[in-house]
């Protein structure tokens, strides 16, 4: 439904999951060439994937359980990506000369925030009809 707060937080990793990525930078090479995500096909293609489990998400709002599960899934899949920036920004920090790391590196942490607030929602949610299910 469009009124829950985890509505809000899902949609809101959709547009950073599905756009961000594509207008800020990851990082910055030696040579000063900027490298974006749809540089790297699987790189935007997780990216891509994120969003997409997110807006599925949203409209699983009748089985609170799979849009749990759902967003438990996208929260592995942003920390594979995660593991792989910081195992690049790593490399990028091993090299002779001076590179710089993008904000958008941080693009898979601010996903699992939000994915995490909206988990919480939801478990709300959940126990709110628990209990009224006790009292009929």
């Amino acid at each position: 439904m469009i009124q829950r707060i985890q509505t809000f937080f899902l949609v809101l990793v959709a547009i950073i999951a599905g756009g961000l990525p594509f207008v800020l930078n990851l990082w910055i090479d030696a040579e000063g060439t900027e490298f974006f995500a749809q540089q790297e096909l699987w790189i935007s293609l997780v990216l891509y994937l994120s969003a997409a489990l997110a807006l599925i998400s949203v409209f699983l709002y009748k089985n609170r359980q799979n849009q749990f599960v759902v967003n438990r899934l996208n929260m592995i899949l942003n920390l594979f990506l995660l593991g792989f920036f910081v195992y690049r920004s790593l490399n990028l920090s091993g090299e002779s000369e001076i590179s710089e790391k993008g904000i958008g590196m941080l693009i898979p942490v601010f996903s699992i925030v939000f994915l995490v607030l909206a988990n919480r929602a939801i478990k709300k949610d959940e126990d709110l009809v628990k209990s009224v299910d006790r009292l009929r």
